[in-house]
């Protein structure tokens, strides 16, 4: 092996630009320093190349033409090739590449990049096939004993995003994390790290994407410049250096590769996007009746129930408090038979109860299913229960035996479960979790079977109970889609369940916070996410209650969540004119309820999130092509899909007028269907080009009782018919409504909710798309596909933004009887759909 000791290092670093002593990785003071840039050996193989430094190997192949992944291994060796993250299918997927080299350099060429590494340091350049520089090493490789660090040229103009919901801006430029998942109570702004654990993130520069994971369970830590700028980097206390570089070149198509290498989420069924109502902890059983039936007096919609610890006999998970709930089973029922579904929570820690006939502690002792100290006995932390053992969720039998663990809450038909506490968060460790030196077993397919400590596993673990869950839950009811929500979690853990952004608080700056946090959690596979309504630290004032019900109402999981000892934060909390505009709003997530299901069935196939950030769709926003998300005046904005756009104050407790920052020129007023115009005029790019220099901003008065929402100008939206909650029927049209621009479409996706059949073919999906010309307005209507029937009989057909010259309409070119009839800033007609497709033409 080639060494070298921390003076030459620190030596490298001085002679590189903008470098300092300062950047030192801040490893053991007598570690062994090796920086990796002497290559000895030149090696070109069919998928990419292999390089040699001595006894280091790094070995760089292409699994597609957008993706390459970097490995590398010392002491002759390379690290072992599995993953708790990313998919066999993606890890062994290969492609022939073209060699290049020269005196210079040594690499390939794909279809979409070129690799090159510098013959005289190693220093790794991507370019994409025009010659831009998708991503450059600022210096070499540098190992300090078992840790490793990557550092990249970061431009000036470059933007980052993902990592899961960290907190701070939606940029993590000039931010430094930590990915350590962590039971972070009331954690702020600056709190860092907290419960997730995603080593993703994307890059960004004048509309050009590419995007990194770094599939390492250890503790990793990213700096995007802030110690140093001009130079990101990345890197772990131990383990494998393995990562993965995507091109786009759009963050679009990023998002889907990110997809393609760690899973895209499943479909969870219907009732999860209905409003779920929570508090810890609602108790006795008749509190809970009480609260279901005053959502359906006052004719609030809603889906779900929450129970979190106190329904547990003494905190015990996978027990009932008889005293609290004398017939459980009887109140499930009632709750079904008024379209409620419950989900209670089953944290992971198990009570430690020798000799109490406790069956999960008694079934996991006898299965060997614990974790272990380093001298072979069960280690046990003190949490809710008192003194507890930890699954050990690396042995694929011990996720198993978890699985049956839920068969009597299953019996009792409870048809969700919330993995809390899973970072694990133990009380009495100085740590706050389970201690670096326990030994876990790995026995899982496509790992070797080995030991490995907490140090290891410690990321992975919450992801591996949720996974544990989810699977137990398929094993137990194979016809019925499970939901499983977790806070803590790992790169592909989307596979398995939902997610929140943990124990915040009842703040205006916690409701601000929470826009960037679910946009990058979207943007790292969690297309199904939310944060606690209302915040859960703390009592909300009433507006700031209203506030957070109204934004929660356009974003994935929305549910109302406080903690114990808080005042009430039911939607009727606070008099019935708060209660008026909550009710209003979560009657506007309902009836929008056939667009969210087809957002979260385009998400199951292509890991697109729901919640987008606006540079997402609209990458040519701004003359510069800089993702208009990271001005100030659009921090509060944000996507619900493609078409629709939430304009929420960037500072949302603030009375001040404040301006919407449009990314593209054609939007309407989703509540009212008028067209938006310009208030403060254009602002016009250093070109001529008139395309890159409009800017649509518009000045909003802010409001308790309204929010801003905005419909794209060549959107199609459905909207059904209110119901009280997604187990009723909707009786009546399905509406449709046009907004007449350019590109022109839409799309629905029904199925039953909560079944696989659709993936047998039972399933509705109908297209739609519209053009305006001189002979008038056409809207062409799918015919049925799949063999799910429709509850909707005909369409309701709400035209925005066109009016017509002789109010004639055609069906198939047959005349209607019927013209349009006049609606505000629109008209609107009546068309039937028999299934077999159809086509409306107005004059």
């Amino acid at each position: 092996m080639r060494t070298m000791f921390l003076f030459r290092a620190l030596l490298v670093m001085c002679l590189a630009p903008g470098w300092t002593l300062l950047h030192a990785w801040q490893g053991s003071p007598q570690a062994e320093v090796f920086i990796l840039d002497h290559g000895t050996n030149f090696v070109a193989r069919p998928d990419g190349v292999d390089i040699e430094d001595g006894s280091t190997r790094e070995e760089i192949t292409a699994l597609r033409d957008d993706v390459i992944r970097i490995r590398i291994g010392r002491n002759d060796k390379m690290p072992e090739d599995a993953s708790w993250a990313v998919l066999p299918q993606a890890r062994h997927s290969r492609i022939n590449v073209t060699p290049e080299s020269s005196a210079a350099s040594f690499g390939f060429r794909t279809k979409s990049m070129q690799v090159q590494i510098a013959r005289s340091n190693l220093l790794l350049t991507v370019r994409d096939l025009k010659g831009k520089i998708v991503q450059q090493d600022a210096l070499p490789v540098r190992f300090e004993g078992d840790s490793f660090r990557i550092s990249k040229t970061m431009p000036i103009d470059e933007h980052y995003f993902g990592l899961g919901d960290k907190t701070g801006p939606l940029d993590r430029r000039d931010e430094a994390f930590s990915l350590w998942n962590t039971d972070a109570y009331r954690f702020q702004e600056s709190t860092d790290p907290i419960y997730k654990s995603i080593p993703f993130f994307i890059t960004y520069r004048a509309g050009l994407a590419s995007g990194v994971l770094l599939d390492n369970t250890w503790r990793t830590n990213f700096d995007f410049g802030k110690q140093l700028p001009g130079v990101y980097s990345f890197g772990a206390v131990d383990g494998p250096l393995d990562y993965y570089v995507t091109y786009g070149p759009s963050a679009k198509q990023v998002v889907k590769t990110y997809a393609w290498l760690t899973g895209t989420p499943p479909l969870p069924p219907l009732w999860t996007f209905g409003f779920q109502q929570s508090r810890y902890t609602y108790l006795p059983q008749s509190r809970v009746i009480e609260v279901a039936n005053r959502l359906r007096t006052d004719h609030i919609p809603a889906d779900a129930i929450y129970l979190d610890i106190g329904y547990q006999d003494k905190n015990r998970p996978f027990t009932v408090d008889r005293s609290e709930f004398p017939d459980i089973a009887g109140m499930v029922a009632k709750l079904k038979a008024d379209h409620f579904h419950v989900v209670a929570i089953t944290d992971l820690h198990i009570a430690k109860l020798p000799d109490h006939h406790y069956l999960p502690y008694d079934s996991g002792m006898a299965g060997d299913h614990f974790v272990k100290n380093p001298d072979g006995s069960v280690y046990s932390g003190v949490v809710w229960p008192g003194p507890s053992v930890f699954p050990d969720f690396t042995r694929q039998q011990t996720r198993a035996w978890w699985g049956t663990l839920y068969q009597p809450l299953r019996t009792i038909g409870i048809d969700g479960f919330w993995n809390d506490m899973n970072e694990p968060s133990v009380f009495d460790s100085p740590t706050k979790t389970i201690p670096l030196n326990v030994v876990h077993c790995i026995d899982e397919p496509g790992f070797s079977k080995r030991e490995a400590t907490h140090a290891e596993i410690h990321d992975v673990y919450g992801m591996e109970n949720s996974r544990a869950t989810y699977e137990g839950l398929k094993t137990l009811d194979p016809g019925v889609r499970p939901f499983v929500l977790t806070r803590a979690t790992y790169a592909g853990g989307q596979r398995y369940a939902a997610t929140w952004t943990g124990d915040n608080s009842s703040s205006w700056n916690h409701l601000r916070m929470t826009t960037p946090m679910l946009e990058n959690l979207g943007l790292s596979g969690f297309a199904f996410a939310g944060a606690d309504v209302g915040g859960f630290a703390g009592t909300p004032p009433a507006d700031l209650l209203t506030k957070w019900l109204e934004i929660g109402a356009f974003q994935p999981i929305d549910r109302d969540h406080t903690e114990l000892g808080t005042g009430d934060q039911e939607p009727w909390v606070g008099g019935p004119e708060q209660e008026a505009i909550r009710r209003r709003f979560i009657e506007a997530r309902y009836r929008l309820m056939p667009y969210l299901y087809t957002l979260a069935e385009d998400a199951s196939r292509t890991g697109l999130p729901m919640v987008r950030p606006l540079f997402l769709e609209f990458p040519d926003a701004a003359p510069d092509k800089h993702p208009i998300d990271v001005d100030v005046s659009a921090a509060g904005e944000f996507l619900l899909g493609r078409d629709l756009l939430i304009a929420a104050p960037a500072f949302p407790g603030e009375l001040d007028r404040y301006q919407v920052e449009f990314p593209s020129e054609d939007w309407y007023n989703y509540w009212t269907g008028e067209k938006v115009r310009a208030t403060t005029g254009v602002h016009t790019g250093p070109t001529e080009t008139a395309a890159n220099q409009v800017w649509l901003k518009t000045t909003i008065e802010p409001a308790l009782d309204t929010l801003p929402v905005f419909a794209r100008g060549g959107s199609i939206l459905p909207i059904a018919p209110l119901v009280e909650s997604t187990g009723e029927t909707p009786q009546g049209q399905l509406t449709l409504r046009v907004y007449v621009g350019e590109d022109c479409d839409g799309t629905i996706y029904q199925d039953d909710g909560q079944s696989y059949s659709y993936q047998k073919g039972e399933f509705l999906r109908m297209k739609f798309d519209c053009h305006v010309a001189t002979d008038g307005f056409r809207l062409r209507i799918s015919p049925h596909e799949g063999s799910y029937a429709a509850w909707w009989k005909s369409l309701r057909v709400e035209i925005y933004g066109w009016e017509p010259h002789l109010n004639s309409a055609s069906l198939n070119g047959q005349a209607m009887p019927a013209t349009a009839s006049p609606i505000l800033h629109g008209l609107a007609i009546t068309v039937p759909d028999d299934g077999r497709g159809a086509e409306l033409h107005m004059q």
